[in-house]
C-alpha cells in the first residue's frame, strides 16, 4: 500500500509540470496507469458538484474491484473524499489507447461511508 501511495504522490506532483506527468505515467504498470489517469480526470469532474467541491482523494476499488476493458475503466465500488468525509462512488472512465489520459468521466455519488468502516476499507482521514 505504501508503494501505491508513493507512486500516486509522484504522479500527482508530476501533474504540475505537464510533460513530467506523462513521463511518470509511462513508468507505471499499464492498469495502474489507467486507474491514475481516471482518478486525475475524475477529481476534476466531481469537484464541479457542490457536495464534492473540496474532493482531494479518489479510490477505484473499495467495495468491488474496478475493471479495465479495452479503453474503459468501470468502477462500481470506488470512493471519493471531500472535506474529510468519504463517499461511495461508481464511475465510468474512457481512456486513450495507451491509457495515458482519460477522455471522459461520468459518475454516480453514493452515500457517505461511516468513519467506523474506514480502517476495514483502507480509507483514512
Amino acid at each position: 500500500m505504501y508503494r501505491a501511495f508513493a507512486i500516486a504522490a509522484v504522479f500527482l506532483l508530476g501533474l504540475a509540470t505537464g510533460t513530467r506527468a506523462d513521463i511518470d505515467l509511462e513508468k507505471l504498470d499499464p492498469e495502474f496507469r489507467a486507474h491514475q489517469a481516471c482518478i486525475y480526470r475524475g477529481l476534476d469532474v466531481v469537484r464541479r458538484e457542490p457536495t464534492l467541491r473540496h474532493a482531494d482523494r479518489m479510490k477505484t476499488s473499495i467495495f468491488n474491484q474496478a475493471l479495465v476493458q479495452d479503453t474503459k475503466l468501470i468502477a462500481k465500488g470506488g470512493a471519493v473524499r471531500s472535506d474529510g468525509h468519504w463517499f461511495a462512488l461508481s464511475f465510468s472512465c474512457d481512456l486513450t489507447k495507451d491509457w495515458m489520459k482519460a477522455t471522459s468521466f461520468s459518475f454516480t455519488l453514493g452515500t457517505e461511508i461511516p468513519e467506523r468502516e474506514w480502517n476495514d476499507l483502507g480509507l483514512w482521514r
